[in-house]
Formats: C-alpha cells, sequence, structure tokens
C-alpha cells in the first residue's frame, strides 16, 4: 500500500517537474518579445537585426521536434528530457552573458534545441506516466500549462526586462531549469527503449528537418518582407525547397523498413483532426497574440509591463479551466467540446472586429479577451488528450512531436498571413484615402510612401515625431492614418475568424470519440 501511495506521490511530482519544463520551453517562443527595443539600444544595432533573437529560436525549435521526438521514443524520453533540459539551461546562462547580438543569436538556436525537446518529450512522458481518468486529468494539467506559457510571455518578459535589464528573462531559466531536471531524476521511471536493434533513420531524420527549415525560413522572409511577391525567388525558392524536401521525405519513409516516421498516423482521421486544430491554434489564436501585442504596446501606448497586466483578462483562465477538461471530457464529447471552443475564439473575434475602430478603448478589449482566453483554455488540454488517443506506446513522442510541429508552423504561417493582412488593409486605405484639399501631390506621394514603408505599428511614431506635428494639415494625416492601422488590425481580425470557424468545422467531423463519450 505504502509503495502504491508512494508511486502515486511520484507522478504527481514528476508532473511539477515536466510542466515547468513545458511552461520554459513555450515561454521562450515569445518571451523575448518585450525586450527586443532594449536588446536594440544595448548592442547599439537595429530592430530587424534584432528580430533574429527571436527568429534563431522559432527556426530550430519547429526543426529539431520530430528528431528529438524519435530518438526519445528509441532510447529513452527521460534520457532525452534530462539532455535537452542541460542543453537549455546552460544557453540560457550563455545569452543572459552575451557580449554581441551574434552569440545571443546562436545561443537561441542551440537554447531552442532544449526547449523543443522539453516540450514535445513532456507530453509524451505524461502519456506515459499516467493512465485512464489520471491521464485526461495530467494533460488537462499540461495543456493548460501549454496555453498559459504561450500567452503570458508579455507579462512575464515585460516583469523581468523591466525590473532587471533583459539577461534576466534568460536567467530566470537556469535555477528553474535545475530544480525541474533534479525532480524529473527522482521521480519519472525511464520507458522503454524501442529502438532496441534499430538503425537510425538519419536520411529520414536529415529531411525532415531541412524540409522544416526551408518552409519555417521562407515564411519569416516573406513577414521580414511583406511587399514582396510570393514569387520573389528570397521567398519562393525556400518554399519550393520545403515541398520538394518533403516529397522526397515521404517517399523515404515508404521505402525504408524502420522509417522515423510512420506515415499511417495520416490515415488516422482523429490525428489528422487533431493537426488541423494544432494549426489553426498556431496560426489564429497564438499568431493574434503578437497583434494583440504590438497594439497595446505600439499604439496604446503601454508599456512592456502594463500590458502584461492588461492581459490578464486573456492569460488568467489556462490556470484553473485546463485541469477540469479532463473531467469535461469525460462527461461530454471531446469532439463537441474542442470544437466549440474553436467556434467560441471565432466569435471572440468578431467582437474584438466591432472594437477595432478609433475609438478604442482598453475597456473594448476585455470580453473579447476573456472570451479567447476561455477557448484557448479548454483547446490545448483537449487537444493533447484527443491527439494521443490510441497512439501505441512506441509512438507517443511521434505523435506528440507532429502535433507540436504543425502548432509551431502555424504560428510561423500565422504571423505572416495576418501580418500580409493587415498590410494589404492598412496600404490599401492609404492609397485610397490620402487626397488631401490643397496639399501639392508630390507632397501626399512621399508621405504616403514613407507611412507604407514605415508599416502600421510604427506609423504611429513617425506621425507624431516632430518634423510631422507642425504640418498644416497634420491632424487631417493623423486622423488618416488611424483609419488606415484599424482597417489593418481589422484584416487581422477577420483572417483569424476565418481560421478558427474553419478548425471548429474540421474538427467536428475529423476528431472522433469513443461511443460512451458520444453526447
Amino acid at each position: 500500500m505504502n509503495n502504491t501511495n508512494e508511486r502515486s506521490t511520484k507522478r504527481w511530482w514528476a508532473l511539477l517537474a515536466l510542466s515547468l519544463g513545458v511552461f520554459m520551453g513555450l515561454l521562450d517562443v515569445n518571451i523575448v518579445n518585450v525586450a527586443l527595443p532594449t536588446m536594440v539600444k544595448s548592442f547599439h544595432t537595429t530592430f530587424s537585426n534584432v528580430q533574429w533573437v527571436i527568429s534563431a529560436y522559432t527556426i530550430s525549435y519547429a526543426v529539431v521536434i520530430l528528431v528529438l521526438s524519435k530518438l526519445a521514443d528509441m532510447y529513452g524520453r527521460k534520457k532525452m528530457f534530462l539532455t535537452c533540459m542541460i542543453i537549455f539551461v546552460v544557453a540560457s546562462g550563455v545569452n543572459g552573458l552575451a557580449p554581441s547580438l551574434l552569440v545571443l543569436d546562436i545561443g537561441r538556436a542551440v537554447q531552442a534545441f532544449g526547449g523543443g525537446g522539453l516540450m514535445t518529450i513532456s507530453m509524451a512522458l505524461v502519456a506515459s506516466i499516467f493512465e485512464g481518468k489520471e491521464r485526461g486529468f495530467a494533460m488537462g494539467i499540461l495543456g493548460s500549462v501549454m496555453g498559459l506559457s504561450t500567452v503570458s510571455g508579455p507579462l512575464i518578459g515585460g516583469i523581468l526586462s523591466e525590473a532587471f535589464g533583459w539577461p534576466a528573462i534568460f536567467y530566470v531559466n537556469v535555477p528553474i531549469g535545475i530544480f525541474a531536471a533534479i525532480l524529473v531524476w527522482l521521480t519519472v521511471a525511464e520507458t522503454p527503449s524501442y529502438g532496441q536493434g534499430q538503425k537510425i533513420d538519419f536520411a529520414g531524420m536529415l529531411l525532415s528537418a531541412v524540409a522544416i527549415f526551408s518552409a519555417v525560413f521562407g515564411l519569416i522572409q516573406k513577414e521580414d518582407n511583406p511587399h514582396l511577391a510570393w514569387t520573389s525567388p528570397k521567398i519562393a525558392l525556400w518554399l519550393l525547397a520545403a515541398a520538394v524536401l518533403l516529397a522526397i521525405f515521404i517517399f523515404v519513409e515508404l521505402k525504408i523498413d524502420k522509417p522515423m516516421m510512420n506515415l499511417a498516423l495520416f490515415k488516422n482521421k482523429n490525428f489528422v483532426g487533431a493537426v488541423f486544430v494544432a494549426f489553426a491554434l498556431g496560426s489564429a489564436i497564438y499568431s493574434n497574440n503578437v497583434f494583440l501585442t504590438s497594439l497595446m504596446q505600439n499604439y496604446m501606448g503601454y508599456s512592456a509591463f502594463s500590458t502584461g497586466v492588461r492581459q490578464i483578462p486573456l492569460t488568467m483562465w489556462a490556470l484553473f479551466l485546463g485541469p477540469v477538461t479532463g473531467y469535461l471530457s469525460s462527461k461530454f464529447s471531446t469532439r463537441k467540446l474542442i470544437s466549440g471552443s474553436l467556434l467560441l475564439s471565432a466569435l471572440s473575434f468578431l467582437v474584438f472586429l466591432n472594437a477595432m475602430t478609433t475609438k478604442l478603448a482598453y475597456t473594448d478589449l476585455l470580453v473579447p479577451m476573456a472570451l479567447l482566453g476561455i477557448s484557448n483554455a479548454l483547446i490545448n488540454p483537449l487537444l493533447n488528450t484527443a491527439g494521443l488517443a490510441g497512439a501505441k506506446p512506441e509512438e507517443i513522442g511521434m505523435t506528440s512531436g507532429l502535433i507540436n510541429v504543425f502548432r509551431q508552423l502555424g504560428i510561423s504561417f500565422g504571423v505572416v498571413i495576418l501580418g500580409l493582412s493587415q498590410t494589404n488593409q492598412y496600404d490599401n486605405y492609404l492609397n485610397n484615402h490620402m487626397t488631401f484639399t490643397g496639399v501639392p501631390t508630390e507632397v501626399l506621394a512621399a508621405i504616403r510612401h514613407a507611412l507604407i514603408d514605415a508599416g502600421p505599428f510604427a506609423s504611429q511614431a513617425f506621425v507624431t515625431s516632430a518634423k510631422m506635428t507642425h504640418l498644416p494639415f497634420h491632424s487631417t494625416l493623423k486622423t488618416v492614418t488611424d483609419n488606415a492601422f484599424f482597417a489593418g488590425m481589422r484584416g487581422v481580425t477577420v483572417v483569424s475568424l476565418l481560421i478558427t470557424a474553419v478548425g471548429g468545422v474540421l474538427a467536428f467531423f475529423l476528431l472522433q470519440d469513443p461511443a460512451k463519450k458520444e453526447n
């Protein structure tokens, strides 16, 4: 009896440790955002150069997930988790001490190797440690941690960078990581090594990594150059390479005996549904948070810390809704809960859309943020449970890895697509409304060109700069620029609404419930 109680207690301590790993790995995807202006001053460089601090992590994070998932399945998830934690902690310390931007960029890429592993292997370990109803509850907690970490970056990053400077956002990982690693060492039993006697599928691992790298890098190129056409070699060649490499990867995987990825997973309608949900979650909900944060900082004028505090109505739901999803899924259809939650997020974007005018006040954001926070808090835990349902023990890691890859690809895709929608609507409004009476055409053309080059968020600083405020038509210009900005934000919101609505419908028709859960 005592042994049973001891094992039960260890499981929950293990869940705490794994949750800390997930929290750190995902948090570092976006915690850096609010510290970028400080880094620009610290390294005496440009904002575009500093953005590679984010891109280096994003690219590496997406690239390594599948490879680490497979290696963990083959050689033991505990060993791989601890290895990733060591990499993450050491890289975090190096990043905090980075004497130059180049060192920081390299450190972020290495840190992402650890962070990607912490994220995906944690899911697989929780699925291995818990069974039955306890698994649903544990997955609910882990899912709530995922949701919380993804949207709480502005708050935590703002607090740390404003109070202690930007290195603090990296240093904080060191003691937490050491604590989590010790807990995992003491409480988690090693999983079977399913790779005994197998050769590593180096070709599959290399092809999958390079294909994902090409896709993400191509999307980042488009994000950095929104006015370049998709057919521009700078963008198209990377995306074409991704497509070709993916085709080669599929061909190779179908031909070898022990492939890195069992492509039969994609014949499972339920798994495909989970992948679509993960992609919708990343491309609409998480990507939209980037624009919401920029709106609050760059347009509404809140500091990084104030922005984080004001987003609590969005982030707080993950703290207490996630753990109850296990109970909800045991009583109701998981398929309908996920579908309904995505449609709830679509409703939140509809309310956001109504608020996106020049009369916007913080109070107008409270209801849609709460609705979006509730949907996010429900979807993540339910998705983890649904996506891993029926997965073979030896494929749990790969299954969770694929779900996480599509979530991450969704974020990369969403930031680009939402950004393009914003830019197009903003540009169109300026082109159609900058026709002031009595102002020379060449003057207006120069100002319009400068505003378009600046982009929606930087336009506010441009219009309110000293060289613009003295213009006799400044008031009219400010009104047109404000309206152009909100035209862009409405574009962002409409695309987010469509993605979540389509995702909700696909979830309803693709996800499956055991007969006992049908409602």
